[in-house]
């Protein structure tokens, strides 16, 4: 068995393991009534999607980092000789499921000695520079091996050395065995699963991971997308954020040319997350309210005669809405890294899906966003926010905003993103938040809001874009608000008082959202990575008036990282 020096002190580890400073998510108890009043079949299954999705975090541990696997079991064997920093180790090495993250002060956590984290992850070999990685690509093209370099620009595949070359292996084959256990596990739950739709789902899943074929994914991609009246949830989800690597390929010219002439888009890599999940039919009824007004948002984009987009303003919107009770989130969609999903569009428009005539689908997911501590709220807002303005914060605000971003990932441009490089997410993520916020008013005329919840998502939104600490550019989510912060207050969207209270201009937001929304979206159409990477540099600027606002609330809250609870996925998982 390998072994490896731990990097924390106990003093870090007991400090940053504290109930202070470890922020814990709940995910439904063993004995929830949401899992009682399932039925039988129903809950059988519900045991083989957690296996599944167990199964599923094993392989994107690899994706993250080669040395994931072998900490994790060096951990265990020390768990067992008594070892208590190993102990301690392992609780933020499953919270944050691997060896390298950021806390939510965007410092870098390194649990390991001489393990840093690399730009191209686990999915590019570890001592591939930039450098390399670009002349090897450029060498290859000219040398004729251009289905080799196609293969090696998926979205799909583990990047591994051959030779002198490189070579892409796609990650059905790559992790074949395991990806074979998760089929037999899809095709048991849907043998006991009492909703035939989701058990078409699961059947087309099951055999896109027993076949190294795109369009298999799209099939059951395009199936899942649909699904809106079924008792349990299962996603394998598919995003790119992670990967720095393959988007420095459009900072070099003479590859980018190549890849052109040959028509080879580079698309950053997939890593992989499982949701399981009890549909919350009360909670997704309220979501659907916005579904009708999805065509008229979509014919109110700017510049919306320029681009195709997955709303269509002519025609019934192919999205789908579903708030998911948590039983588990592995992998990818559940690492606490700085912070954790609270909801996700899918598929992304990268996805051969959408091709074929697919839709999206929304998936909220309720304990994530449950506020546990209302005290803890109010002290935060009496830290930051002008008294006369407290009476238009709501917390369930923010799950209306978060509605809005994730309709808002569909509209706008779905096609030629991978043009902006490592700044395509953070542009984005930033569309979708300008998105939710620039509707408002129109939401507002056509009877979604009332004009109370107008001022408490206005009011809620900017409150909430202030963080504890500036990110690195490498956190796309965060990058975007600091970036909206600026951007909001050179235009006056929000002033500080003398105390130090943000007050919001609540009538201003709107326009400025709507005009930030209109650059992005040209930023978008054009393609152009230079503008994209001068327009992330101009906005996102830590100002002074951020800083007073992070050093008060690090004061509120001295949370540093988090995890997951998981008592019934645990149970069924025979912990």
């Amino acid at each position: 068995m390998e072994t490896f020096e731990l990097n924390l002190s106990m003093d870090e580890l007991k400090k940053r393991t504290h109930k202070d400073y470890l922020i814990t998510k709940k995910f439904l108890k063993a004995d929830a009534p949401e899992y009682l009043s399932l039925k039988e079949g129903d809950q059988l299954a519900l045991k083989h999607l957690v296996k599944a999705a167990a199964i599923l975090e094993k392989i994107n541990m690899q994706l993250d980092c080669k040395h994931n696997l072998a900490v994790k079991e060096f951990l265990e064997e020390e768990i067992k000789k008594g070892n208590k920093q190993a102990e301690l180790t392992k609780i933020l090495f499953d919270a944050q499921k691997g060896i390298n993250a950021i806390d939510t002060m965007s410092n870098p956590i390194r649990l390991i000695k001489g393990i840093e984290e690399k730009p191209g992850k686990g999915v590019y070999p570890e001592d591939l520079s930039k450098e390399e990685f670009h002349s090897v690509l450029i060498r290859m093209i000219k040398e004729g091996k251009v289905d080799e370099v196609k293969a090696i620009l998926t979205q799909r595949s583990v990047v591994v050395r051959a030779a002198e070359d490189l070579a892409g292996i796609d990650y059905i084959d790559y992790f074949s065995e395991d990806f074979a256990k998760m089929a037999d596990e899809l095709e048991l739950a849907a043998k006991f699963s009492t909703n035939t739709d989701f058990n078409e789902y699961l059947i087309l899943q099951a055999k896109a991971l027993r076949t190294a074929d795109p369009m298999l994914d799209a099939f059951a991609d395009k199936k899942w997308a649909t699904l809106q009246d079924t008792p349990l949830e299962f996603t394998i989800t598919r995003e790119n954020y992670e990967d720095e690597m393959t988007g420095t390929i459009v900072e070099n010219e003479e590859l980018s040319n190549l890849l052109k002439e040959h028509n080879i888009t580079p698309i950053p890599k997939d890593f992989l997350g499982g949701r399981v999940g009890i549909i919350n039919k009360e909670g997704t009824q309220a979501l659907m309210a916005i579904k009708k007004y999805l065509p008229l948002l979509a014919e109110n984009m700017p510049y919306n005669r320029e681009y195709v987009q997955t709303i269509s303003a002519e025609a019934d919107s192919e999205q789908t809405m579903v708030d998911v009770d948590m039983v588990m989130a592995s992998g990818d969609v559940g690492e606490y890294r700085g912070g954790i999903t609270l909801a996700e569009n899918l598929p992304n428009s990268d996805k051969l899906s959408l091709t074929i005539g697919g839709g999206r689908r929304n998936v909220y997911h309720r304990q994530i966003r449950f506020i546990s501590d209302k005290k803890k709220l109010q002290e935060r807002l009496d830290a930051i926010l002008d008294k006369e303005q407290h009476k238009y914060y709501l917390d369930e605000a923010d799950h209306w905003f978060t509605i809005g971003h994730e309709n808002a990932h569909s509209l706008g441009p779905k096609e030629g993103s991978e043009k902006l490089g490592k700044y395509r997410n953070i542009i984005e993520e930033n569309k979708a938040d300008m998105g939710a916020l620039a509707f408002v008013d129109l939401l507002t005329d056509v009877g979604m809001y009332t004009p109370e919840q107008r001022l408490q998502i206005i009011v809620t939104t900017i409150t909430d874009n202030f963080l504890k600490s500036k990110p690195t550019l490498s956190q796309a989510h965060r990058v975007r608000t600091v970036m909206q912060n600026k951007y909001f207050s050179e235009r006056g969207a929000y002033d500080i008082t003398k105390d130090g209270k943000i007050h919001v201009n609540i009538d201003k937001v709107v326009p400025i959202a709507q005009k930030m929304l209109s650059e992005i979206i040209r930023i978008q159409i054009d393609g152009d990575f230079n503008k994209a990477e001068q327009y992330v540099l101009d906005n996102f600027v830590w100002t002074e008036n951020m800083e007073i606002i992070a050093k008060k609330l690090q004061k509120v809250s001295k949370a540093l990282n988090g995890t997951l609870e998981t008592e019934l996925a645990d149970k069924l998982l025979g912990k």
